[in-house]
């Protein structure tokens, strides 16, 4: 089979290898869908720069994989030939505390602990090893490019929503609308918020959310920001804010555009932010949380959510391609000038959702 590579130097390299069989408690996938997240590009396209669960490890990239089994090793449980399947992205341990939470993001195993695209091959390839305990169901209802994003993107963001509580009596303020920004609005707007502002650089992403009705108000990025906020907002600012750009600047901006009581949210991953605590946070009673990813418990639940609300994150697709081209496909992620970029494998390569 064909697997895709990231040497570290903008690059993606393709390369011959045998299929993989399938031990026990492990299943042989058909990939379907492979969607690039900002962390590819973060930490291994341009340069190799994670360490421990970041440490790229020479492996077939794709961390975002959805596929269906085409056969199963012994001591299979749950799933058989056939199932349509979505992978959970973290293989974790299964015995430590946060594995039995089912955070396997935060498995404490040194050993055991290996991430798809990371540590093991991920999903950038015709086939992808798997372990049966790391998957969950896909609904007929879903296409695989919707399960490709809903562990590392949507279900990032849902946790994070979880976290600091969205409903109808809340102005939302989202800070980067790349992908991981584009599904907090989407979400947003089905858990019922009343307003929803979008902060974005980037024309072609603020043009992307104004076209999909993702934001009741999208603005670009700038020093007004939180004075234009406060303005849409009756001079109080947002209840809720997330932050899903990593960028120091935006992070102070939804830090001070949130109102007293206010609740804020770092999904981006890197950067810094300055803020100065009593004004910014102490006085005004503030709350800030920091998300890491999902359990896999509340990924079930999501994907219970995604059918009830008819919500399909391959609407944020902008952009696919087949593997032979996976080099193109990484290229545009990291340039920013789209929003979800897959690749996408059989009938999903068709798929016009």
């Amino acid at each position: 089979m064909t697997g895709a590579y990231l040497p570290g130097d903008s690059t993606a390299v393709l390369r011959d290898v045998p299929v993989p069989e399938p031990g026990h408690g492990e299943v042989l996938l058909r990939m379907k869908a492979s969607t690039i997240c900002g962390s590819d590009i973060r930490c291994i396209y341009h340069e190799h720069v994670g360490k421990g669960p970041e440490g790229y490890q020479n492996v077939i990239a794709g961390h975002e994989p959805c596929g269906r089994i085409v056969k199963t090793g012994p001591g299979c449980r749950r799933f058989g030939e056939g199932d349509r399947v979505i992978v959970y992205h973290i293989s974790g341990c299964g015995l430590c505390n946060d594995c039995r939470r089912g955070y396997m993001i935060s498995c404490t195993s040194e050993k055991y602990r290996r991430a798809y695209g990371w540590q093991r091959d991920g999903g950038m390839a015709d086939y992808l090893l798997a372990e049966e305990k790391d998957l969950l169901h896909l609904p007929g209802e879903l296409t695989y490019a919707d399960g490709a994003q809903v562990a590392c993107g949507f279900g990032t963001v849902y946790e994070g929503l979880e976290k600091i509580g969205v409903s109808g009596d809340h102005a939302v303020l989202i800070s980067g609308l790349g992908p991981v920004g584009l599904a907090t609005a989407a979400l947003c707007r089905k858990l019922g918020a009343q307003m929803i502002i979008g902060i974005e650089a980037l024309e072609t992403r603020r043009n992307l959310a104004r076209v999909l009705g993702l934001c009741d108000e999208v603005l670009a990025a700038g020093p007004e920001n939180v004075s234009a906020v406060r303005k849409l907002t009756g001079g109080r600012g947002v209840e809720r804010a997330v932050d899903c750009s990593a960028n120091d600047a935006a992070r102070t901006t939804a830090i001070r555009a949130t109102r007293k009581w206010g609740r804020i949210v770092f999904l981006g991953e890197g950067g810094r932010v300055e803020f100065n605590p009593s004004p910014d946070i102490i006085h005004d009673q503030k709350v800030i949380y920091g998300s890491w990813v999902t359990s896999t418990w509340l990924m079930e639940e999501l994907v219970e959510r995604l059918v009830r609300w008819n919500l399909h994150p391959a609407d944020l697709v902008t952009h696919r391609f087949p593997l032979e081209r996976a080099g193109e496909a990484y290229a545009l992620m990291a340039s920013g000038n789209c929003g979800k970029v897959a690749v996408c494998f059989d009938e999903e390569a068709l798929s016009g959702r």
